[in-house]
């Protein structure tokens, strides 16, 4: 097995070190570790927390890729190790393979035939048309009319599997954690929810496809899987690319004042002027120019595809920081006002060390809340350009390229909705964890909320 590092499988881990060392750090703040404090107070804080960790988990094990080593040519006896030209994951390989299982084209959930009809040959030699069987689901059953007996028996085996899984990863945290103030609980029954749908998924996934497949014939409960990595990096890294530009104009728009807020208004303002989606076009269209034009700095599709999605996140981030930072100058407009800012400067106290120890501390709010709120909203921003043809590549998982590709599915009679149904609830449910954790988040960080005793 030979690891491959990509540009964004070194982003995301980057990403998560930086998230837990900015938890780890928060020990030596009371009023912030006051303030997250009241967020997990909350049990649906908790347990909105709990699904998005679940969302970067699946993330980061897809973003484990590697090449299989193969074996050596028969009669050929050698010491070089030949490796599979297709990159996997570890998601790949957890998943058992259901990327791997294709069929002719569309089938139905749970199905054992194709959802169309095709030209066959019957036992007496005749040809018909008919609905073929499917190649992979159902093929270990004798009768087909014991399916849903099959799926009832492997159902309850999967569910006494994945309550093992939840003891597995619950009961050590409730040892650690059970004399804790926080309601852990709410937590915990996610945990144990999220579990037994996980294995259940994985083990009817071996001999059934959950969700059907597309046109290609893909399992859509694996593109749905691999669509995961895609919205949880571009909610994140975009997010990561726009605030350094909207804080570093709004603070100093706000401070210096002048000809500074000057530039910067007019910045923002002509940003905020151009249609945004015509805007991360025309500069997603270029970036495909310059990869068609220097094919050798791309030597296979897979880098093609990750430069490409690296570039959306930072057009994104690019086109994305006017708002924040009209909120960011407006709060320090404000600040700057205040009685101990003028001091400091009455003191002579210099404009960097200003900014670093009473400006910007007092605009953290604005920042976290921002960052949470922002990411929801670019996830859904990644899903409308890849509806239009101008987002991810199309060899890449994504939930915007599976809406594309099932927009024309439900004009037919009967409709394939398993497509749509299979990207809408993987994303709603991150989209919808991610807005109330960010409610929460609102809520603690706003300056007229008032602190606990603790704080004090």
């Amino acid at each position: 097995m030979k690891p491959v590092i990509l540009w964004s499988d070194a982003l995301i881990f980057l990403l998560v070190a930086a998230l837990v060392l900015f938890f780890w750090r928060l020990r030596r703040d009371p009023q912030a570790r006051e303030r997250w404090r009241q967020v997990f107070a909350s049990r649906l804080g908790m347990a909105a927390f709990t699904v998005i960790v679940a969302y970067v988990g699946v993330a980061l094990l897809d973003s484990l890729h590697f090449r299989r080593a193969l074996p050596p040519p028969a009669g050929v006896t050698t010491d070089e190790v030949f490796y599979d030209n297709q990159v996997s994951s570890v998601l790949d390989t957890l998943t058992a393979g259901m990327g791997e299982r294709f069929e002719r084209t569309y089938s139905a959930p749970f199905a054992l035939r194709s959802f169309e009809k095709q030209t066959l040959k019957n036992d007496a030699g005749e040809t018909v048309r008919d609905f073929p069987p499917l190649r992979h689901a159902g093929a270990h059953l004798d009768n087909p009319a014991d399916r849903w007996a099959d799926v009832a028996r492997k159902s309850a085996l999967a569910l006494a599997w994945g309550l093992a899984l939840a003891a597995l990863l619950i009961l050590p945290q409730w040892w650690l954690l059970r004399r804790s103030p926080l309601p852990w609980a709410s937590s915990w029954w996610v945990q144990g929810v999220l579990a037994c749908i996980a294995v259940w998924l994985v083990s009817i996934s071996r001999h059934y496809h959950v969700l059907g497949t597309d046109l290609g014939g893909t399992d859509v409960l694996y593109q749905s899987l691999k669509g995961v990595r895609t919205g949880v990096l571009i909610g994140a890294l975009s997010t990561l690319v726009m605030l350094p530009i909207a804080v570093t104009l709004g603070v100093c728009a706000g401070y210096f004042k002048g000809w500074v807020d000057d530039v910067v208004q007019y910045l923002y303002t002509t940003l905020s002027s151009i249609p945004g989606i015509l805007l991360i076009a025309a500069a997603v269209l270029l970036f495909q120019v310059y990869i068609d034009l220097h094919p050798d700095a791309f030597p296979t599709g897979l880098e093609k595809a990750d430069a490409k999605f690296i570039a959306l996140c930072f057009i994104l981030g690019v086109t994305s920081w006017s708002t924040l930072c009209r909120l960011i100058r407006a709060e320090t407009l404000k600040i700057s006002q205040l009685g101990y800012v003028q001091a400091a400067h009455a003191f002579g106290v210099s404009h960097a060390r200003i900014l670093a120890r009473h400006i910007l501390p007092n605009t953290v709010h604005i920042i976290l809340i921002t960052f949470v709120l922002d990411f929801s909203a670019l996830v859904l921003a990644e899903a409308v350009l890849s509806y239009i043809g101008v987002g991810v590549d199309p060899s890449m998982g994504s939930w915007g390229n599976m809406i594309n590709g099932a927009r024309s599915e439900l004009s037919r009679e009967p409709a394939i909705w398993w497509t749509l149904s299979g990207a809408f609830l993987f994303m709603f449910l991150l989209v919808l964890s991610a807005n109330l954790f960010a409610d929460l988040v609102r809520d603690a960080f706003d300056p007229r909320t008032r602190l606990g005793p603790e704080a004090a």
